[in-house]
């Protein structure tokens, strides 16, 4: 008897796929082994905290709402260099900024290259008092930037309420260690190079109080350690004519169609 797909049957089994992977992730989760998840945490920021100086490049996406109640994308890519315990150099590229950010112990400096114009602030310190100060003095939370800390899991596990160890996935070729937190505020997911180099290959952070729930997603490719580290001598250039801002306009300006709902910055 000839068989014919009148298309019912495919969508039919396409339905029992999705239903079936939705019943294998809710199971994962819920058998999820809380005490691996944290070990596997852990090995991370022990890994991180032990290197002198590290590089990588990145791609990064910040989804927000629009004034019509789109959920819409911001897509960047950069790169990034430290040196423990007080430099590192930052440039992100995307489609609304074009910075670079480079810290030299005693001072920050940014440069908007697509608006000819920088901002200097002393901070005098170490990387932890400069994540900590732009994000205490001057409401400039940079993202991701717990990754920097030179204790990753003492920033983030004491606000953590629920943990999960959800099995592996692969991240550019890279097959890692997937676990999930929630805080009383987000909701975080960190993949985790298995292996002698366990650095975060994927980070995901999931706002619970901002209405329209932004998320900020980064993604990290070549990752470089100790003396395969790309360097550099820390300095900021900043552009010839280039006009001085003030520190309050460090913030990223998003584009005019975009909005955060309700009162959230």
């Amino acid at each position: 008897m000839k068989y014919h797909d009148n298309g019912q049957v495919s969508a039919a089994l396409s339905t029992v796929a999705a239903i079936s992977l939705a019943g294998a992730l809710f199971t994962t989760s819920a058998s999820a082994d809380e005490e691996d998840a944290r070990r596997i945490f852990q090995s991370m920021s022990d890994y991180l905290g032990s290197q002198t100086a590290f590089s990588f490049d990145y791609d990064a996406s910040l989804d927000l709402v629009s004034k019509e109640g789109q959920t819409l994308s911001l897509a960047s890519s950069g790169e990034v260099s430290v040196a423990r315990p007080d430099k590192i150099m930052a440039a992100r590229t995307g489609g609304f900024a074009n910075v670079d950010m480079v810290f030299d112990g005693t001072t920050l400096t940014f440069v908007r290259n697509d608006a000819s114009a920088y901002v200097q602030v002393e901070i005098p310190g170490d990387i932890d008092n400069l994540v900590d100060t732009l994000r205490d003095e001057y409401g400039r939370p940079l993202p991701a930037a717990d990754l920097l800390m030179s204790n990753v899991s003492d920033e983030i596990l004491p606000l953590v309420e629920d943990v999960k160890d959800l099995g592996s996935g692969v991240i550019g070729g890279i097959e890692c260690d997937h676990v999930a937190f929630r805080t009383a505020d987000v909701d975080l997911q960190i993949w985790v190079a298995q292996g002698d180099s366990p650095h975060p290959c994927r980070y995901t952070i999931s706002s619970k109080d901002v209405p329209g729930s932004p998320q900020y997603t980064i993604v990290v490719s070549d990752w470089k350690a100790g003396a395969d580290a790309a360097g550099g001598d820390f300095k900021a250039v900043i552009p010839a004519g280039a006009t001085k801002m003030d520190p309050a306009d460090i913030a990223d300006k998003l584009p005019e169609n975009f909005t955060l709902l309700g009162d959230a910055k």
